[in-house]
């Protein structure tokens, strides 16, 4: 515990150091709960995802052998050139949202091209762009995990130091003025009473 001074100033110093613990602590306990419920909210939407992905997985694994004759057709077209995103606050924290992902146009010879990769081109564009936006899930509980914990490390230091270091100061305060105070007054009743028997002393002489 930090050194302090008994004194009405840093008594005064002490409450208004508590009372700003006990207005930030509901808003920090608030902000926690939601970085919680987003975290099992984003949890929910990538485990959808890995399901997602999987059955596609498995769709594709069915036919996927063709793409591996000479002259694969549908390479350089399931590559994203750029995976768009936007962003969302939760809480005071920014996070990335998935948009969409953006492909090069497949340009091919209809008459030269097996009539398969049509449908090899959609479905594998949609694979990798499922697996982008697990990526992007998977980063914003990178960021919703690291504020929770920084979040919660301020939540116990205001509960379990700040608040009671600051109610155990003032306490001790208290009773140090209080005893001063009651010295003080001890003192003066007695200043008085020698007084008061000086004054009769000297009318007496």
């Amino acid at each position: 515990m930090a050194k302090i001074k008994f004194t009405k100033g840093e008594l005064k110093r002490q409450r208004d150091a508590l009372k700003r613990f006990e207005r930030y602590l509901p808003i920090l306990q608030l902000k926690k709960q939601q970085m919680q419920l987003e975290i099992q909210r984003v949890h929910q939407r990538l485990n959808q995802k890995i399901k997602e992905a999987d059955v596609l997985e498995n769709e594709i694994s069915k036919w996927a052998g063709l793409l591996e004759e000479p002259g694969d057709y549908v390479t350089g077209w399931i590559k994203p050139e750029s995976i768009v995103t936007s962003g969302f606050n939760i809480a005071g924290v920014d996070i990335p949202v998935f948009e969409r992902a953006e492909f090069k146009e497949a340009e091919y010879d209809l008459f030269l091209t097996p009539l398969w990769v049509d449908t090899a081109i959609i479905a594998l564009r949609k694979f990798v762009t499922l697996l982008e936006e697990k990526k992007v899930l998977n980063k914003q509980l990178e960021i919703l995990s690291e504020e929770l914990r920084i979040t919660n490390q301020r939540v116990n230091l205001f509960e379990k130091v700040k608040i009671p270091e600051c109610s155990e100061n003032i306490r001790r305060i208290r009773i140090y003025l209080g005893d001063q105070q009651a010295s003080a007054v001890g003192r003066s009743k007695i200043a008085k009473k020698k007084i008061e028997r000086m004054s009769l002393e000297a009318v007496l002489a």
